[in-house]
C-alpha cells in the first residue's frame, strides 16, 4: 500500500518529532506500509531508539553493555528502513498554516515542510519544589546520558570508599516505579540508600494493604525508608550533599536521585494552537489525529481515557506508546486502523525478591471517583501447595456490584506477572467474577493449581457479591469493635502471638461445639469473623449463618488487618 501523495503529486513527506517508543514505532510502520514516502525523524538528543526501561538495570550492572540499550542508530535505521533520522535536531516550533517545523541543529536554524506531522515529544521529569536541585550531586534517571552520569558517579564512589571500607550514601526521592528500580540498582552497587516518599507508603499506585510487603523487602536489604515526608532542600556541608526533609531529618548523601514523576512535554503543541486536555496532554482522536487534520500525536504527551473510570490524561507507558505510533502511521497511510482503546495502566516492577504489579483502577481511585465496588483479598500459593517451592501470592481485586472486574493488584515472589496479565486481559474483555471463576488456565503442579488464584478471585467475589459470604474490610476495624463481636477463629497459638483487643478466640474446628458460647457473646450483635487469610473464617461464617446468626468474613484475614493496622502486634 502507498500513502497519498502531497498536493504537488510527489511522494508524501512525513516528519516525526521525537523517537524512542512512539516516534520510532510510527516511523518504522510508515516505511513498512509505504516504500515511497520520505520519512524524516527529528530527535533532539543523541539517541533516537533506546530501551529507557532498561536504564536502571544498566545502572545495577545486570545489563553490562551500554550498547545493549541502544536498539538502533541513524545508520542502522537508514540501512534497514531507509529512514532519514537526524539526531541533535531540536524542533522549536510548528507552523500549521505553512505545514513546516522550525529546527535548530549544529548547522543552524532551518524549516522543514511536511504533508503529515507526528508529534512524539514524550514527557519531562517533574521538578519538585526542592531548594538546591542544581547541586552537582543531584541526578535523574530517564535518558542514556542520565544513566551514563550516574554510573560514572557510582564507579567513582566505589573507588573512593574501598579504602575506607565504608559504603557511599545515596538518597532517592520518590518511591514510584523508577524510584524503586533506582534503589535496587544502587543497593546492588553497594550504596547505603535512603528512600524518601511523600505518600504514606511506597509505590503509591499500589493499594495500601499490599505496600508493607514492599517496605519489608526494602528494609531487609538495608534501605532506610522515610515515608509521609518530602525533601525540602539539598545543601552542602563541605563533605558532600545534605538532603533536608520536611520533618527536619538531615540525610548526608554522596548521590541524590530525584524521580517524582513526569508531565507531558506539550509546549510545541500548545504554541501551535493544538487542543490540549485538562491535564495539559495533547487531545487526539481514536486514530491519534490532533485538532489539526495534518498533525498526529503519540506517546507520553497524549491524552488517553482510562478504561475503568473514564478519566482522561497521559499514561507514560511504553506499550501504549508503541501501539499509538503504529496506529498513527496506519491512519496517515490510509490503512485499516485499530482505534485507540481506553487504557488500563497495567504496570509491573521488581523490588529485590518481590514483584508488584497492577492493572485497572486501584481502590483509592475508585473511592475518589465514587465508583461502587467490592474488594476481595486472596493469599494463595503461586502453584500447587504440595509441590515444593510454593510461594504466597497476594492478590487484591475490585468488582462492581454487577460483578465486573474493575482492577487488580498483586505482590509476591513468583507468579505475579502471569496473574496480572490474565487479569488485564479479563479487564479488556469486560469479564465478571463469573467469567474469572470459569476461566480455563494451564495447570500442572509446578505451574499452578487446579483452582488457580485467578479462579479463586472469581469464587471469592461471587460469594461476596451474591451474599453467600458477606464481608468486612480491614479499614472497618473500629466500627467492628464498636458495634459487633470480633471473632478470631485461628488457633490458640496464633491468637496468643497477636490479636485484636477484645476479640473472642474460638478455633474454627471448635465452632460447632461452642456455637452457643459465640451466640451468647454476640448478644444479638453482628459477628465480624477473621482468620489468618480468610479461608477458615469463610468456613466459620457459613457455620454461623447456617445457625441463623448475622456473620461476615474479614477480606484477607489477619494478614491484611495487620498491614492496615500495624499497631496490632501481640497481646
Amino acid at each position: 500500500m502507498t500513502s497519498p501523495t502531497s498536493p504537488t503529486g510527489t511522494p508524501r513527506r512525513v516528519v516525526v518529532v521525537g523517537g524512542v517508543a512512539g516516534g520510532m514505532s510510527a516511523a518504522a510502520r510508515l516505511r513498512r506500509l509505504d516504500e515511497s514516502a520520505h520519512v524524516v525523524v527529528l530527535e533532539q538528543g543523541e539517541h533516537v531508539s533506546f530501551a529507557n526501561c532498561g536504564l536502571p538495570y544498566h545502572l545495577s550492572g545486570e545489563i553490562e553493555r551500554r550498547e545493549a540499550l541502544l536498539l538502533h542508530t541513524p545508520e542502522t535505521l537508514r540501512a534497514s528502513l531507509d529512514l532519514d533520522v537526524r539526531t541533535g535536531h531540536r524542533v522549536t516550533a510548528v507552523d500549521p498554516a505553512a505545514r513546516e517545523v522550525v529546527v535548530e541543529s549544529a548547522a543552524g536554524t532551518a524549516r522543514i515542510g511536511y504533508d503529515a506531522l507526528i508529534l512524539a515529544p514524550g514527557a519531562v521529569a517533574v521538578r519538585p519544589p526542592v531548594d538546591g536541585l542544581d547541586h552537582p550531586s543531584v541526578h535523574t534517571l530517564r535518558t542514556v546520558p542520565d544513566v551514563d552520569a550516574l554510573r560514572a558517579v557510582v564507579d567513582r564512589l566505589a573507588e573512593q570508599r574501598t579504602a575506607a571500607d565504608e559504603p557511599a550514601r545515596a538518597v532517592v526521592v520518590g518511591a514510584g516505579f523508577i524510584g524503586l528500580e533506582a534503589v535496587e540498582a544502587l543497593v546492588a552497587r553497594g550504596l547505603q540508600v535512603h528512600l524518601v516518599e511523600l505518600a504514606d507508603h511506597v509505590l503509591p499506585p499500589l493499594d495500601a494493604e499490599l505496600a508493607p510487603l514492599l517496605s519489608d523487602e526494602l528494609a531487609a536489604h538495608g534501605v532506610d525508608l522515610h515515608l509521609g515526608v518530602s525533601a525540602t532542600s539539598v545543601g552542602d556541608d563541605g563533605a558532600g550533599a545534605v538532603v533536608t526533609l520536611s520533618d527536619g531529618t538531615r540525610l548526608p548523601a554522596d548521590l541524590v536521585v530525584v524521580n517524582v514523576g513526569v508531565r507531558p512535554a506539550t509546549q510545541l503543541a500548545r504554541d501551535a494552537g493544538l487542543d490540549l486536555g485538562p491535564t495539559g496532554a495533547i487531545r487526539v482522536d481514536a486514530d491519534q489525529r490532533t485538532s489539526d487534520p495534518h498533525i498526529w500525536a503519540v506517546g507520553d504527551a497524549v491524552e488517553v481515557q482510562h478504561a475503568v473510570t473514564g478519566l482522561t490524561g497521559p499514561v507514560p507507558l511504553a506499550g501504549p506508546a508503541n501501539r499509538q505510533g503504529r496506529r498513527a502511521a496506519d491512519a496517515i497511510c490510509g490503512h485499516r486502523t485499530t482505534p485507540q482503546a481506553p487504557v488500563l495502566g497495567t504496570a509491573i516492577v521488581r523490588v529485590f525478591g518481590l514483584t508488584a504489579a497492577t492493572t485497572g483502577a486501584n481502590q483509592a481511585t475508585l473511592r475518589r471517583e465514587g465508583v461502587p465496588h467490592e474488594v476481595v483479598h486472596l493469599h494463595a500459593g503461586h502453584h500447587a501447595g504440595y509441590f515444593p517451592g510454593a510461594e504466597t501470592l497476594h492478590l487484591v481485586a475490585s468488582f462492581a456490584p454487577d460483578g465486573r472486574l474493575l482492577g487488580a493488584q498483586g505482590v509476591g515472589r513468583a507468579g505475579v506477572d502471569k496473574r496480572i496479565d490474565v487479569l488485564a486481559t479479563a479487564l479488556r474483555a469486560g469479564f465478571t467474577a463469573d467469567d474469572l471463576a470459569e476461566l480455563e488456565l494451564a495447570y500442572a503442579p509446578p505451574y499452578g493449581s487446579a483452582k488457580d488464584p485467578v479462579n479463586m478471585l472469581g469464587f471469592v467475589a461471587q460469594n461476596a457479591l451474591d451474599g453467600t459470604m458477606p464481608q468486612w474490610q480491614a479499614a472497618d476495624l473500629d466500627e467492628a469493635l464498636a458495634h459487633t463481636l470480633v471473632l478470631d477463629v485461628r488457633s490458640a497459638k496464633e491468637f496468643a502471638d497477636g490479636h485484636v483487643p477484645g476479640a473472642l478466640n474460638v478455633p474454627h474446628t471448635e465452632l460447632r461445639t461452642r456455637f452457643a458460647e459465640v451466640r451468647d457473646a454476640a448478644g444479638g450483635r453482628p459477628i465480624s469473623v477473621h482468620c489468618a487469610s480468610g479461608m477458615r473464617s469463610y468456613l466459620a461464617t457459613r457455620i454461623l449463618r447456617g445457625g441463623g446468626l448475622d456473620a461476615r468474613n474479614l477480606s484477607g484475614g489477619w494478614f491484611t488487618l495487620r498491614a492496615v493496622h500495624p499497631h496490632l502486634t501481640t497481646a
